[in-house]
């Protein structure tokens, strides 16, 4: 946006204290851009004040020597003070008028795209315009304290000096709009802490003492003794009140401890954040009242105001902020299920390869499904919907029966992985024990990672061998059986030279791969955040004693039945979700143009073999088919890697870990993979 830099002789000549509203403010507007771009007037830099500090001294020298435009500008600044509302912007400012998600959301957007006008009397909405630059938090923090005393001479001077009192009985007017303010955030405060989804999940030790049924009594307790001029029963009254202030954000914080263990909920973790915002807001204003140097502390507020504007400008700061707490939940769900993909010893990986081999024969039969679908000449979206049930189907019995499918592992076992880089995190903060064994304790977590990831790297290659081993001998075998039976493959050879056209390495494989990883992160994201809804639903809870259940199914067979869905509704979601995304989000891109496709390495296997055996042997001597062999090397490798990567790369922000420690790691895990490439592909003889 290009900047009118003003001339400051005449942005003091366009002061006018009888200009209407707008006006008015435009002027503070343009003041501020002044500072920020404006001359100095020849003031010496020493290179550390920053140039607004010195344009600011600049004005105030210029106004100390004119009386004419300094009376103009305390009047101008005068009507600003009586006419605005102050109190509005130190109560409401970066807090959204709704409790929930949703409408700070809206209210973000709405600053960004919308413009905002001068013509309001809402202090919190002229405060947006006027500090709309990221830097202006930098240069108010470093007025000195002689400019800030000069600042407020004139100030004072503008609301008519410190004798100018309100009513008898009143403190002084300059406390008006705080005490205003305060007020209005302790009911903010209190109908947060009472609504039943804040109320219902805090402490009961937390609450017991009522710290937020006492904001009320002494907040009017302290405003009485600071009328009255009563400094020790000030100072007792304030100590009470910031006392409850602790507790209150303590009550809070045991929400969420509540969250997890019942389950996240986003609304309610904003609720919990807006909360504990007000609080710290109603003490930086008791600060403020109660402060020798209240010039000190409201530059403070200040800066910590234009710092929220900064913020509040920023959706992706709010929506990470919001989810974390939901992503750490996630992680650690899918870290308990992560576990069994993951094989340490040569049991467990002959243990993988078994379920692996049953995962791959049923996804043969899958394979023949797909191709009956394609055989029917649906409409797009019903071709894509019966694509993805097809899927769904075959996943589920592939998960009832505990087999596996390898590249579904990925985005279970990243969490997993970085379940255990919480020792890491630890270590790195020095949280679990004394500075001094910190590098061993460091040291031991990335091994403990790198370990890890040799067993998931290896647990992949079991699982994808296991399929491919599977699904191949399948598809040939049906197909042979229909040869001998009919005469016939049950391939046809239209489409067995459409899918060597569509597996090779030479088309667009490698991005539908790509982006069939991305498809399987999602599903992952869409079984936690199922598994969270039915745990803070508290779902198991009413299978087990809901009266009707009970009445049909019996004490005993609800309880068991319970508890078979709290096992299972994770990767019931997952399954099902997965299968519908790899059907009906290629046909949903394609209706708007997008031509997106999936590409899934052991129905892709499937889909060769049945081609191969369709056009018959002398197809593995043609480049078309080894292009499609490499196609599916392509394929496993971005499947598998693009869907580890994305669930790693939530799962180590759920958890803290740094840029430098993931270098550290990268470091760790390129050293074992030169060290001991073997053990990236088979387990140790002696496990």
């Amino acid at each position: 946006m290009k900047t009118t830099t003003w001339d400051l002789t005449a942005l003091l000549n366009a002061a006018d204290p009888k200009a209407s509203r707008p006006e008015r403010h435009l002027w503070l507007v343009r003041l501020l851009e002044w500072l920020r771009h404006g001359q100095t007037g020849g003031e010496a830099d020493s290179g550390k004040t920053p140039k607004p500090v010195l344009r600011l001294k600049h004005l105030l020298n210029m106004l100390e020597r004119n009386p004419e435009p300094r009376a103009r500008i305390q009047a101008l600044l005068g009507r600003f003070w009586r006419e605005t509302d102050l109190a509005a912007l130190l109560a409401d400012f970066g807090f959204t008028a709704r409790r929930d998600l949703g409408g700070e959301i809206g209210e973000r957007l709405a600053l960004r795209f919308l413009p905002g006008t001068p013509d309001t009397d809402d202090g919190a909405a002229l405060f947006q315009l006027l500090f709309r630059d990221d830097a202006d938090a930098a240069w108010l923090a470093a007025i000195d304290a002689t400019t800030l005393a000069r600042l407020a001479t004139l100030l004072s001077a503008a609301r008519g000096g410190d004798s100018q009192t309100a009513a008898a009985g009143s403190v002084d007017d300059w406390r008006a709009p705080l005490l205003q303010a305060s007020t209005w955030l302790i009911s903010a405060i209190r109908a947060a802490a009472f609504a039943p989804a804040l109320r219902r999940r805090m402490g009961p030790d937390l609450l017991a003492d009522r710290p937020f049924e006492q904001l009320v009594r002494v907040s009017e307790a302290l405003v009485d003794a600071l009328v009255a001029g009563d400094q020790p029963a000030t100072a007792r009254h304030a100590t009470y009140l910031r006392a409850l202030l602790q507790r209150c954000r303590a009550a809070a914080a045991s929400v969420t401890d509540h969250l997890e263990a019942h389950g996240v909920s986003v609304n309610i973790v904003f609720e919990i954040e807006q909360l504990t915002a007000r609080c710290d807001r109603l003490e930086a204003l008791l600060d403020l009242l109660l402060s020798d140097q209240p010039q000190r502390e409201l530059q403070q507020l200040l800066v910590d105001l234009v710092q929220l504007a900064r913020q509040r400008r920023s959706l992706r700061a709010l929506l990470g902020r919001q989810y974390s707490l939901m992503a750490r939940k996630v992680a650690e769900r899918h870290a308990e299920t992560g576990e069994h993909y993951i094989t340490r010893n040569r049991s467990e990986y002959r243990a993988m390869l078994r379920a692996a081999l049953g995962g791959g024969a049923i996804i043969g039969g899958t394979t023949f499904a797909k191709f009956a679908i394609m055989a029917l000449g649906l409409a797009p979206f019903w071709a894509g919907f019966g694509a993805g049930m097809n899927y769904a189907i075959s996943f589920l019995i592939v998960h009832l029966l505990h087999w596996t499918v390898a590249t579904k592992q990925p985005a279970m076992t990243a969490p997993a992985m970085a379940e255990k880089l919480g020792a890491l995190h630890l270590a790195a903060s020095g949280a679990d024990g004394e500075a001094g064994d910190q590098a061993g304790r460091e040291a031991q977590a990335i091994s403990g990672f790198v370990d890890e990831v040799t067993h998931l790297v290896r647990s992949q290659i079991a699982g994808i061998a296991g399929n491919i081993l599977a699904v191949i001998p399948v598809v040939l075998l049906v197909q042979w059986a229909a040869w001998w039976l009919v005469g016939a493959p049950l391939v046809s050879e239209k489409d067995a030279h459409y899918v060597l056209h569509s597996l090779t390495l030479l088309g667009p494989t490698a991005l539908f791969a790509a982006f069939t990883g991305v498809l399987l992160f999602a599903s992952s994201l869409i079984a936690g955040w199922v598994e969270n809804w039915f745990v803070y639903h508290r779902l198991d809870s009413a299978l087990a004693h809901h009266p009707g259940i009970v009445a049909r199914l019996g004490a005993s067979r609800a309880q068991r039945w319970s508890l078979w869905w709290r096992s299972n509704i994770s990767g019931l979601a997952a399954n099902v979700s997965l299968g519908l995304l790899l059907g009906l989000v290629p046909a949903l891109l394609a209706f708007v143009g997008i031509p997106l496709d999936v590409r899934h390495v052991t129905l892709g296997t499937g889909q060769l073999a049945a081609a191969a055996s369709t056009l018959g042997w002398q197809t593995l001597a043609t480049p078309a088919f080894w292009w499609c062999v490499g196609g599916l090397v392509a394929t496993g490798t971005l499947n598998l890697g693009v869907s580890f990567w994305l669930a790693l790369k939530v799962a180590l922000r759920s958890r803290g870990i740094t840029l430098a420690d993931r270098r550290r790691l990268y470091g760790a895990i390129w050293q074992r993979l030169k060290q001991s490439p073997r053990s990236f592909l088979l387990p140790d003889r002696t496990a």
